[in-house]
Order: C-alpha cells, then sequence, then structure tokens
C-alpha cells in the first residue's frame, strides 16, 4: 500500500533539507520512496516554487503532470478563479476517487502559506516514527491520506490517460 504524506515547515528551505534524510531511511530500508516533491514559499513571493525530487524516486514514479496538478489545485485555484476552476473540476473529481478530495486540499492550502515550506511523498513500507525522527527539529506538521493499491493504480490511470 502506497501512503501520501505530506510534511509541512515554518521555513521556507526546510522541506528541501529533508530530501538527504529520506535517501538515509531508504539505504537503511526503512522507507520507499515512490515519489517524492518540494513546494518552497519564501515569505516575499506571491507564488511558491516547486520541485520534484527525481534522486529518491522510485521506478513507480508519478509523472510530472500529477505534481503539476496537485499543486495548480493547491496553490494556483483560488487565484485564477471559478472559470479555470471549472475546467479542473473533472479531473479534481477523479483525484478524490484516490484519496485526494477537497478537505486534503483544503488542509493543505491554508497550512502551506508565505514562509513555508512541505515535502509530498508517495511512499511504501515506511516506519513511521524513523521517518519522524528524521524530520528536522523545528516544526513539522505532517497530513496524511492513505492511499491502498486500487486508489494508488487509479491515481496512476489520472495521469497516464
Amino acid at each position: 500500500m502506497a501512503t501520501l504524506t505530506v510534511w509541512k515547515f515554518d521555513a521556507p528551505e526546510s522541506a528541501h533539507q529533508v530530501e538527504r534524510a529520506l535517501l538515509d531511511l531508504q539505504k537503511q530500508e526503512l522507507i520507499k520512496v515512490v515519489d517524492a516533491a518540494t513546494v518552497s514559499w519564501p515569505a516575499e513571493a506571491k507564488k511558491p516554487r516547486t520541485k520534484q525530487l527525481t534522486d529518491l524516486t522510485g521506478a513507480g514514479a508519478l509523472s510530472g503532470s500529477f505534481w503539476g496538478l496537485l499543486f495548480g489545485l493547491i496553490f494556483l485555484m483560488p487565484l485564477l478563479g471559478a472559470a479555470v476552476g471549472a475546467a479542473a473540476g473533472a479531473l479534481g473529481g477523479k483525484l478524490a476517487d484516490v484519496g485526494i478530495d477537497d478537505d486534503f486540499i483544503k488542509a493543505v492550502t491554508s497550512e502551506v502559506t508565505p514562509g513555508t515550506s512541505a515535502l509530498f511523498l508517495l511512499s511504501e513500507g515506511e516506519v513511521v516514527d524513523r521517518v519522524k525522527e528524521a524530520i528536522p527539529k523545528e516544526h513539522a506538521e505532517l497530513i496524511r491520506s492513505n492511499l491502498d493499491r486500487e486508489q494508488e493504480a487509479a491515481l496512476r490511470a489520472v495521469f497516464e490517460g
């Protein structure tokens, strides 16, 4: 079973710093990173910067279009208004079928704001306590959405078709 987790940090550079820790955990076989991306939002910026962490990703990594759509729904839709929102509605509805629903998007939107960062992690077989220990000591908040195998397959199908 794959797990989609979002770790939110109180500093714009913190999410990217976790990449090294995840590599170490992966070497210890305490987590299998399927895919990962970071969002960094400096306090003075109007929008966040995003980056897919290709050094961490496994063979089953999702396409860049997955991260682009997810980040668009989270960070751009409130800015672009109803016309674009309606166009993304059908695809957003498909995300709800795979465990990424409006509540998930609203929670991330309200938490990841200017002056913060976030790590979006799709993983398998994580030892949660050990992963939590590897996160930097400053405040980190975990938002978690579990995806079963069927949900993960459906999520991949949304972006492969």
